[in-house]
């Protein structure tokens, strides 16, 4: 015989002790996952996106890589400025003899992309056409560089910043990583839309793990200002580790202030100079001396 009141411990429980069980259960489910994600960010992207490396001389492209590459809107291959002036100014075939290179000139080839032999364009109108013919097959990287052009208001279009959007998120989907860092930086301080900042820091993600720099950077500036030192350390780790200068400066900041060790320090300056080393060719740099 059980003691009175055994018979049914369930009868006289709260009607929801089931469901809270199991609210607990998804609550658990989803701490592991946030933390499986976390350790998911911070594993993955430790080398630079592939998109980011010139085709002509294979180096990654100098960071930013707005300030060191030109894109051929043809084809939209990014080319560096150091190929850019190998070409231009020293001339695709240096082993040739005087003749042979101004007869290439004559001919034009220097007036044509190097890879799809394309006439460069000669305006704004011809460039938009270029890059739209390549957005309407679905080429991401047209997609991404129609999207900034609606954003600025630049080849004669009208500004559109919602046009903008719907453009990078297109091209985000089509697997641009470039367009994730610029609909990062849209959400997250509210350029031209409402400020969203989870949602902006939720681009920046996708694109750091795909090895996008400077996403990876302002994942490091989120964290600090949110009191995370430590995570922000391991941001700027890696992004400095790929060559990032803003986020060694950072990292020696937080060593002066204390908030990252010494050691922390030097492992980011050793990688950033090994990044550095690896970004450099006689090519660039004579075009830099020269200001080209």
């Amino acid at each position: 015989m059980e003691p009175a009141g055994h018979a049914d411990e369930t009868a006289g429980a709260p009607p929801n002790a089931g469901g809270a069980a199991v609210a607990g259960a998804d609550a658990d489910d989803r701490s592991a996952e946030v933390v499986r994600y976390s350790e998911r960010l911070l594993s993955e992207g430790h080398e630079r996106w592939e998109g980011h490396r010139c085709p002509i001389c294979f180096l990654f492209i100098g960071l930013p890589v707005g300030k060191h590459a030109k894109m051929n809107v043809c084809c939209m291959k990014r080319v560096c400025k150091g190929c850019i002036f190998a070409v231009e100014r020293r001339g695709i075939y240096d082993s040739c003899p005087t003749g042979c290179e101004l007869a290439a000139q004559l001919r034009g080839i220097y007036d044509r992309c190097p890879f799809c032999r394309t006439p460069r364009p000669c305006d704004d109108a011809s460039t938009l056409a270029m890059i739209q013919k390549r957005a309407d097959k679905g080429d991401a990287a047209a997609i991404y560089h129609l999207g900034c052009k609606y954003f600025c208001g630049g080849l004669g279009l009208t500004k559109d910043v919602p046009r903008a959007i719907e453009l990078w998120t297109e091209a985000a989907e089509l697997g641009s990583v470039n367009a994730h860092y610029s609909l990062g930086q849209t959400y997250y301080y509210g350029r031209g839309v409402e400020e969203d900042k989870p949602r902006g820091v939720q681009h920046w993600e996708e694109a750091a793990m795909k090895g996008h720099v400077e996403s990876r950077h302002c994942l490091g500036v989120v964290a600090f200002n949110n009191g995370t030192c430590e995570l922000a350390v391991q941001h700027f780790m890696i992004s400095a580790k790929m060559g990032d200068e803003l986020s060694l400066n950072n990292i020696k900041k937080m060593f002066m202030k204390g908030l990252a060790t010494e050691a922390q320090y030097a492992e980011a300056l050793r990688g950033y100079g090994a990044a550095v080393v690896e970004m450099k060719s006689h090519h660039r740099e004579e075009a830099t001396r020269l200001r080209f």
